[in-house]
C-alpha cells in the first residue's frame, strides 16, 4: 500500500531525463558496435547480445515503472491530457515491438555471427532506437511537464530502472547506465535515494565493474 507522502511528494523529473539519456545512449551503441563485428566472431556476437538482454531487460523495467506508477495517477486528474498519456502507452507498446523484432534477428546472429545475418539484425537496432528516440522525446516535451504541474507522483520509482528481482550485478550495471552520462548533481540525486548500503556497494563494487563492462564492450565504438 503507498503512502501518503508517494503522492503528495513533488516530483524531481529530471531524474527521468538522465535514464532516458542513458538510454538513447546504449540503443545508439547497439547499432554502432553490432555493425562494427566482424563476420564469424562468435565470442564477439555472444559479448553483445548478452548486453542488448541486458538493455533490453532495464528499457522493459523502467516502461513497466511508468505504466505501473505514473501514468494511472496522470489520467485519473487531468482529462484533458489523457490523449498523450495514451500516446505514450501505445508508444511503449511500439517499442517493446522494436526490442522483439530486434531479438529475433540477433538470436539468428548470434549463433553464427554471420554476416548476411548481422546486416540483416543492424536495421531492426535502427528502427528500435528510432522509435524509442520519438517516445522519448514526446515524453520529456509533453509528458514531464504534467508531472511537475497539478499532478504530484514519484517517478523517481519508474525512472531509475533498477528491478530488484535481478541478481546485483545487473542491478550495478543498470545504474552504472543510468549514471554515466549525468552530471555531479544528477549523479548525486540518484545515489541520494539509494539506501547506504546501496551507495557503498556502487562505489567499491558497481563502479569499477560497469568501468570494465564498458571497455570491454566499446572496444570497436565509432564517434
Amino acid at each position: 500500500m503507498r503512502t501518503t507522502q508517494e503522492h503528495t511528494e513533488r516530483p524531481n523529473t529530471q531524474e527521468m531525463v538522465v535514464v532516458h539519456r542513458g538510454l538513447r545512449r546504449e540503443a545508439r551503441l547497439l547499432v554502432e558496435l553490432i555493425a562494427a563485428v566482424a563476420p564469424g566472431d562468435t565470442a564477439r556476437a555472444r559479448e553483445l547480445a548478452d548486453h542488448f538482454r541486458d538493455y533490453r531487460l532495464g528499457l522493459t523495467n523502467h516502461h513497466h515503472g511508468e505504466d505501473e506508477h505514473l501514468w494511472p495517477l496522470l489520467l485519473a486528474p487531468v482529462d484533458l491530457e489523457a490523449d498523450l498519456v495514451l500516446r505514450m502507452e501505445i508508444q511503449h507498446e511500439r517499442v517493446a515491438a522494436s526490442l522483439t523484432a530486434a531479438e529475433e534477428a540477433l538470436t539468428a546472429w548470434e549463433r553464427t555471427a554471420g554476416e548476411a545475418e548481422r546486416d540483416a539484425l543492424v536495421p531492426f537496432l535502427a528502427e528500435h532506437r528510432s522509435v524509442l528516440a520519438e517516445h522519448l522525446d514526446d515524453e520529456e516535451a509533453g509528458l514531464l511537464p504534467l508531472a511537475e504541474g497539478p499532478v504530484h507522483v514519484r517517478v523517481g520509482a519508474a525512472g531509475r530502472a533498477l528491478p530488484r528481482e535481478h541478481a546485483k550485478p545487473k542491478l550495478l550495471f543498470f545504474l552504472g547506465m543510468v549514471l554515466e552520462d549525468a552530471d555531479p548533481a544528477e549523479r548525486a540525486s540518484v545515489l541520494a535515494a539509494l539506501p547506504l548500503a546501496g551507495r557503498l556497494l556502487w562505489h567499491t563494487v558497481g563502479r569499477p565493474a560497469y568501468a570494465r563492462r564498458t571497455r570491454a564492450l566499446r572496444r570497436t565504438a565509432r564517434g
